[in-house]
């Protein structure tokens, strides 16, 4: 397969093969024992027709069960318990709840309890926080002082809402994250080149993150936007970890909501702390 890069000299992301299932991770994370981190691809699952194959979404499936199996799937690659999977509630806010071992399974083995949640925090092992992406930006939050973490789903409403500050403060409030102390991802998205926007969107964000076309629309770089919200929150940026993968550039290796005009699945990001670590 002829992946496209942002940028051929610098890959911001590790590949991984389990069989016929393929997934990426972070590899600043992947140098922490106690930390699973993971972000999905098309290739592993059983989900067919424009969903195929690794989906993670019921309401794009015609079978339930596919999105149980393909979830066991990622979660067993990437080395926690599928059983442990704790999903959000996505609408496009900025808010961010703390789950615990008692949350272990909603919203993929067990009802979800909670709506109009898009960012998840725990300190606790075996709890594997997911969101769900196709072209939104997974943002990744790792404190390797305090063993928490957290992840989050940012598209532009959640990046202009600062819903990764929204993870941060929360992190400080909940585990006394020092925002200095975080290690954060980005992961694969929408790149700039890619992302053409409103001028009343683009309003929404600093210049410094989006540029002007000849017919009045803007391209946002959500990448550059979500580590302007971290950096804003305190996070330095040197320990900020970009993708240089556009999932709209990729579509045979992502779903892309654009680029499939959205006929398509959706991807799964994972971050958990190992059940290993007491």
């Amino acid at each position: 397969m002829d992946i496209r890069w942002i940028d051929e000299k610098h890959r911001g992301m590790a590949f991984h093969r389990d069989g016929r299932l393929l997934w990426l991770s972070v590899p600043a994370y992947d140098t922490i024992p106690w930390l699973a981190n993971g972000f999905s691809t098309r290739f592993g699952g059983v989900s067919t027709g424009d969903a195929a194959s690794l989906n993670f979404d019921f309401k794009r499936d015609t079978n339930p069960e596919n999105v149980r199996e393909n979830t066991r799937r990622f979660a067993s690659a990437v080395g926690v318990t599928p059983e442990s999977v704790v999903c959000t509630d996505q609408t496009h806010t900025a808010r961010v709840i703390r789950v615990t071992v008692e949350d272990r399974g909603k919203g993929v083995f067990r009802e979800l309890t909670w709506h109009d949640v898009d960012g998840l925090i725990t300190n606790e092992p075996d709890v594997a926080l997911t969101v769900h992406t196709a072209d939104c930006a997974p943002v990744y939050l790792v404190d390797p002082v305090r063993r928490a973490v957290g992840l989050v789903h940012s598209g532009w409403r959640g990046t202009a809402a600062g819903i990764g500050r929204a993870a941060v403060e929360q992190m400080r409030a909940a585990f006394g994250t020092s925002p200095s102390d975080l290690i954060c991802a980005i992961g694969p998205c929408i790149a700039a080149d890619c992302y053409e926007v409103s001028a009343d969107v683009a309003a929404q964000f600093p210049p410094s993150v989006s540029r002007r076309k000849e017919n009045g629309k803007y391209m946002l770089d959500l990448m550059a936007a979500n580590r302007e919200v971290l950096t804003g929150a305190g996070v330095p940026r040197d320990r900020i970890f970009m993708p240089n993968l556009c999932t709209c550039c990729n579509p045979d290796l992502f779903f892309s909501h654009r680029a499939s005009h959205g006929r398509r699945g959706v991807l799964c990001a994972l971050l958990a702390i190992r059940p290993s670590v007491g």
